[in-house]
């Protein structure tokens, strides 16, 4: 297929950063999300980031003003109708992913394709929720988009060959690399990534160190570039917390059980970088208070 039309759901971190390189590469994005102002606050923050690209001197005003000129805020589902592909980049909960994309099938044109950006759900659960299942898939961004070149490609039992071509071929042109990985919960990156981070919660709850011990012992000892504690404020708690519940979950092996801290401090609202406070505070620029 060729895709001209990109529909995003969702306005948040992963949805600004997908619709911007799907603008930034020549598409025409129209994003929604569940309350049509979050579309329009969105764009304006993707405005933001290209602004201080350009004050830098990373990147072209005319080029800034091309990218901008790509992107449309929607109000439902049904603006969606005439795009040739729609990621879905809602919070990571199972029965949101699944109302939206029975909504999906149900309003975009027949040949559309419907990517979800989840990153542990299943895939085939999600496409038999839409009625297409051969023309569902997983395209896994990483945070931050822009930033970071891997797109995980998440095939579900029904889904094409096609779809995945056009996916795969649709990841290039955003100047990213794909791998595949198999529909078990986590795939590749996240079934790694999210024991490590819990692990590091529980070494905290227990007392082995303070964060910032935690953090620079995994970053000068690991040579990581950022701790882990650091990491899962950026990606936030709640979704930390999300995704590891998955796993216990569906895998059924108490090496991925949540850490009692990390459902304590999502339940305190403590949910990282994104409301200023989770394992460090944060000033409203997003800098790490000392």
């Amino acid at each position: 297929m060729d895709v001209q039309r990109l529909g995003v759901i969702g306005a948040g971190q992963m949805g600004q950063g997908i619709a911007q390189i799907a603008a930034q590469a020549g598409l025409d994005v129209i994003i929604v999300d569940a309350a049509p102002d979050f579309a329009q606050m969105g764009i304006g923050k993707i405005k933001k980031t290209l602004d201080r690209l350009v004050e830098k001197g990373k990147l072209e005003a005319a080029a800034r003003d091309a990218t901008l000129g790509h992107l449309k805020a929607g109000g439902v589902h049904r603006d969606l109708n005439e795009c040739d592909v729609v990621i879905e980049a809602a919070p990571e909960k199972e029965d949101l992913k699944l109302a939206i994309f029975k909504s999906l099938g149900e309003v975009c044109k027949d040949e559309a394709i419907l990517a979800s950006n989840t990153s542990s759900i299943s895939i085939t659960k999600i496409a038999a929720a839409s009625g297409r299942p051969d023309r569902v898939i997983g395209m896994h961004f990483m945070n931050p988009v822009p930033l970071m070149k891997l797109v995980e490609i998440v095939r579900g039992l029904p889904t094409s060959q096609a779809t995945v071509d056009t996916v795969m071929e649709l990841a290039k042109r955003f100047g990213k690399t794909t791998i595949g990985a198999r529909d078990i919960p986590g795939f590749i990156v996240n079934r790694m990534l999210i024991p490590l981070l819990n692990e590091a919660c529980y070494g905290l709850y227990e007392g082995l160190g303070t964060a910032a011990d935690i953090d620079t012992g995994v970053r000068l000892g690991l040579n990581h570039p950022m701790g882990p504690l650091e990491l899962s404020d950026l990606i936030g708690l709640d979704t930390c917390l999300a995704i590891a519940e998955v796993l216990h979950r569906e895998l059924g092996d108490d090496k991925y059980r949540p850490c009692p801290l990390l459902r304590q401090y999502v339940a305190a609202g403590w949910l990282g970088k994104k409301v200023g406070r989770g394992f460090y505070e944060y000033d409203p620029q997003g800098q790490k208070k000392s």
